[in-house]
């Protein structure tokens, strides 16, 4: 087979350094797929387990407090019994204030509910005052004063906030995750270029919509209500990120080319950088451009373990980087591609966008 000549870059078809790299995802992607599965799919399993198991247990008992009614003795109907305030006690909580009430029924029984706000002063300020206290299911659900009714902490009424908060979140932000798994394993290989906001668009919508999953359930009064409110907030943001994803992807339609001038070179820069393809001078490690030459080195200094770059490599263009190249993910996100050839082989330069003209340079100079 005869090598193939280089073609000015505008007429260049594109290369396929390997062509069945498009079948199968490279090793390192597979293993980003392999994490952002499992990470999704255990977020989704422990928001399944939030939502459908503690909520709906405790929206459950929500329902049936709110259902039952008054009766003089049972555990699922609420009994009424007097009592006489002893003493209160504070407790040292980290937010939320709250103490102990502690008082006698008439037929001696002593109890201590916790009473949700601040204490009065001092701890025998009520002493003596009678009260009534609400009992269900075998806890004291409030405490009746002569115009006030406060609640205790075993009210059962909006416990499901806390497992509906993280269960939303949870499963809003293994979302994220799950689209990863999805573009690496759908979409790398048909759309080649490896853009940021091919995951970022849709990762920071995740973020918002995992923001507004946890404040949901804290700020309404139903779960009805913080599902509609989650919802309402995820329409919004496919509102705003569908429309930005569109019109990133048509500019970044068409030939990808990049135009880039070589920096004339009048002392060796050493600089991070790889080269891939099946050659024997595929490295990792540093390049060492110079007015007339081109090598390799592993040394950041470039003093030892030189290796020339043979001058049958021919550059063909810089372009962008794709899903498909090899070990793409540890390339940085400014890291720019030199397609080039050798001998009708493949071979692809990767160094970064502010060090890419002193590779041109090296190769243009190092062959005249």
């Amino acid at each position: 087979m005869t090598p193939a000549k280089p073609v000015p870059p505008h007429s260049q078809p594109q290369p396929q350094p390997q062509p069945q790299a498009h079948a199968q995802p490279r090793p390192r992607n597979r293993a980003v797929m392999r994490r952002a599965a499992v990470i999704g799919a255990l977020c989704a399993l422990v928001s399944a387990w939030l939502l459908l198991v503690n909520v709906r247990g405790t929206l459950g008992e929500e329902r049936a407090f709110r259902a039952a009614v008054t009766c003089d003795s049972g555990d699922d109907c609420l009994r009424t019994a007097a009592a006489r305030i002893d003493r209160t006690e504070r407790v040292q909580g980290k937010k939320t204030p709250s103490y102990l009430l502690y008082v006698t029924e008439a037929d001696g029984t002593t109890s201590s509910p916790r009473i949700r706000g601040d204490a009065p002063e001092p701890p025998t300020a009520w002493a003596g005052t009678p009260v009534e206290v609400t009992y269900w299911r075998g806890q004291i659900r409030y405490v009746d004063f002569d115009t006030t009714r406060r609640y205790t902490t075993a009210d059962p009424r909006g416990d499901y906030k806390p497992f509906a908060a993280f269960g939303l979140a949870i499963g809003s932000f293994g979302t994220g995750f799950l689209w990863v798994w999805y573009w690496w394993a759908r979409h790398s290989q048909t759309s080649r270029r490896a853009a940021p906001w091919q995951l970022g668009v849709p990762l920071v919508g995740s973020l918002f919509l995992t923001l507004l999953a946890a404040g949901a359930p804290l700020a309404t009064g139903t779960f009805t209500a913080a599902l509609q409110v989650l919802g309402l907030g995820a329409l919004v943001i496919l509102v705003v990120c569908v429309p930005a994803a569109l019109i990133v992807s048509r500019r970044q339609r068409g030939d990808d080319t990049i135009t880039m001038a070589p920096l004339a070179l009048t002392k060796e820069e050493i600089f991070t950088g790889r080269i891939v393809g099946e050659v024997p001078y595929a490295t990792k490690g540093f390049l060492v451009a110079g007015p007339t030459s081109l090598a390799t080195t592993p040394d950041h200094t470039g003093a030892s373990f030189r290796r020339p770059v043979p001058r049958t490599l021919t550059p063909v263009r810089v372009r962008p980087l794709y899903w498909t190249d090899p070990d793409h993910l540890n390339y940085g996100a400014k890291a720019l591609v030199l397609e080039c050839e050798d001998g009708g082989v493949p071979v692809l330069l990767v160094t970064s966008k502010k060090t890419m003209p002193w590779l041109l340079s090296a190769l243009q100079t190092r062959g005249s």
